[in-house]
């Protein structure tokens, strides 16, 4: 069976394609990757009695500004369907972790505990099985398993694992998201830190595969220093001479970035026109760089103060449709926890958020899982390594 990296469905589970109209389902991916699933989304099964006697969800008002009612009902990044007063179950659109669920107007808006408004109607109630109006659906793109034996060799993920198929998966559906939806990176600096995977990200921006950027502050830092100096640290992004003095690179750039106001400005006074920054403020790509308690300068554009730098951080998360994530745990597990597992789209069909992780660390990859991100896809491997592979298979496609 042909299948493709992932086929909406509308919510009543009937696959959708750009021409459904025709009667058929189409592919969504020019190019069919030798895949050997679907990521169909099959609605919960409202017929069945157990639900149908469902009482609707409970309510009760946030007693304060940015304190959740006793009993609150936590939410995670699986599809969760709340039953209301007029018997619906209403699918929130998206649910991210550990945030409540807001009745309003009829409708379900998922909030941070802190930015309840006092009186504010919290769906309150523990169950996840309908029991109490409240439904986790966490099986909805679940795949058939191949192989049910109760014992086999191989069930998880590690360095020994053939990533092909992930790559050929990823290769597809950054095809599709390039013009159908919202790639959003989240980089450590050690992409900045190679000449060649510095090259690829540029080049990946340059042609349309990242609508946004996180980052912290040593990401940008690390690339305005090897445009300028060609070194990462003092060492060169190339040769891996360390160069006379270079451990002051890194410091002058962040002295001359501060002098200018902006990386922006930055980079017109400082004559940069290569790079991963200069990509994104050539090509109106937005980009955070959260900051943190190491870091040195910092940039202008550096965000100190955490709860906005989550702020600015979830506005990207919720318009995700395909995310990436490389050698930063921090960042990695930080956005892992606010991006939905799916999307409701403009049509009302329900798709997949496409979460990788790439890191040379197994502990890494198991830590995001295990941090509530269980549709994380790891691709242990050099991330510089990575971003090439993934260049030289997209800058012809």
């Amino acid at each position: 069976m042909s299948a493709h990296p992932y086929t909406v469905s509308n919510t009543e589970g009937t696959p959708l394609s750009r021409d459904a109209g025709a009667g058929r389902v189409a592919p969504l991916y020019q190019h069919e990757a030798a895949m050997d699933q679907t990521f169909v989304y099959t609605p919960p099964d409202f017929s069945d009695p157990r639900l149908q006697r469902s009482p609707a969800a409970s309510l009760a008002p946030a007693p304060a500004d940015g304190i959740a009612p006793a009993n609150y009902h936590a939410t995670s990044n699986h599809p969760e369907y709340i039953k209301v007063a007029s018997g619906a179950w209403l699918l929130a659109p998206e649910s991210r972790m550990d945030a409540v669920f807001v009745v309003k107007d009829g409708g379900i808006e998922v909030v941070e505990a802190r930015r309840l408004k006092k009186g504010d109607m919290v769906v309150v109630g523990r169950s996840e099985n309908g029991e109490e109006g409240i439904l986790v659906h966490e099986k909805g793109f679940s795949q058939a398993a191949a192989n049910a034996d109760k014992f086999s060799f191989r069930s998880r993920g590690t360095r020994e694992t053939p990533f092909s198929y992930s790559y050929d998966a990823l290769y597809e559906i950054l095809k599709h998201d390039r013009r159908h939806g919202y790639i959003v990176w989240v980089l450590g600096p050690a992409v900045a830190f190679d000449k060649d995977s510095r090259n690829a990200m540029q080049g990946l921006i340059e042609n349309g595969f990242c609508q946004a950027l996180m980052a912290g502050n040593a990401l940008a830092t690390h690339d305005i220093e090897a445009a300028i100096y060609n070194t990462g640290l003092g060492q060169n992004i190339y040769t891996q001479q360390l160069q006379p003095m270079g451990h002051y690179n890194h410091l002058d750039i962040l002295n001359e970035v501060r002098k200018a106001g902006s990386i922006k400005q930055a980079i017109s006074e400082m004559g940069i026109d290569n790079g991963i920054m200069y990509a994104c403020e050539k090509h109106g790509i937005p980009y955070v760089l959260a900051g943190s308690i190491r870091d040195d300068g910092p940039l202008p554009e550096t965000v100190g103060n955490v709860y906005q730098s989550q702020d600015l951080m979830r506005a990207h998360a919720r318009k995700a449709t395909t995310v990436i994530t490389m050698a930063t745990q921090l960042h990695s597990i930080a956005f892992g926890n606010m991006t939905p597992g799916y999307k409701v789209l403009e049509d009302g069909t329900v798709r997949p958020v496409c979460f990788y992780v790439v890191d040379m660390s197994e502990f890494s990859a198991d830590k995001l899982a295990n941090r509530g991100s269980a549709q994380a896809q790891a691709i242990l491997t050099n991330v510089q390594d990575f971003i090439v592979n993934l260049w030289n298979h997209l800058k012809n496609g």
